[in-house]
């Protein structure tokens, strides 16, 4: 028995294996259905949102916007006391900018402004979020400062359920 095939044939053929290993191809692919992207405010929130912008992600994947403003930090105010002015500047600013990046996501996304500590916070949004992936800066503090301060980054990549993402600074 003799297999004889026109070109044609050859070509529907081709077509069908290409689309096929394509598709296998996608379904083993790790999906990222959930993102939590954790912005502070610094240079680095760009380029965090260049990475989010170079990955190959599903047209369902959900995007978390997220910034954590610190409790840690000196200038701590009893929760009974309000806001400064400038305190409330500084959360209107950040909202701002959130829902700026926000805006040029082609992805269904959602808005998390919190207070506390950073590391701690970011973890509970992504456990909160089921999140597959948390992306995030890195501000590149080295030596005594990052002794002092702590690096937040290490942190999450420590203790999160999912894999982190880190943009590293560029200095």
């Amino acid at each position: 028995m003799q297999f004889l095939m026109t070109c044609d044939q050859l070509l529907v053929i081709g077509l069908i294996i290409d689309n096929l290993q394509r598709k296998i191809s996608l379904e083993t692919r790790a999906v990222l259905n959930t993102i939590l992207v954790a912005l502070d405010g610094s240079d680095i929130a760009e380029r965090v949102i260049q990475a989010l912008d170079d990955l190959v992600l599903s047209p369902k994947s959900k995007i978390v916007l997220c910034h954590v403003v610190s409790t840690t930090a000196k200038t701590e105010q009893p929760a009974d006391r309000p806001l400064s002015d400038s305190s409330t500047f500084s959360y209107l600013q950040i909202e701002k900018q959130l829902v700026a990046y926000q805006a040029s996501l082609p992805y269904q996304s959602e808005l998390e402004l919190v207070t506390g500590d950073p590391a701690q916070e970011i973890i509970r949004l992504a456990n909160i979020y089921q999140a597959d992936l948390i992306l995030m800066g890195n501000r590149g503090l080295t030596g005594m400062k990052r002794i002092v301060d702590g690096s937040v980054s290490s942190q999450v990549m420590e203790e999160a359920h999912c894999s982190v993402l880190v943009v590293k600074h560029s200095g």
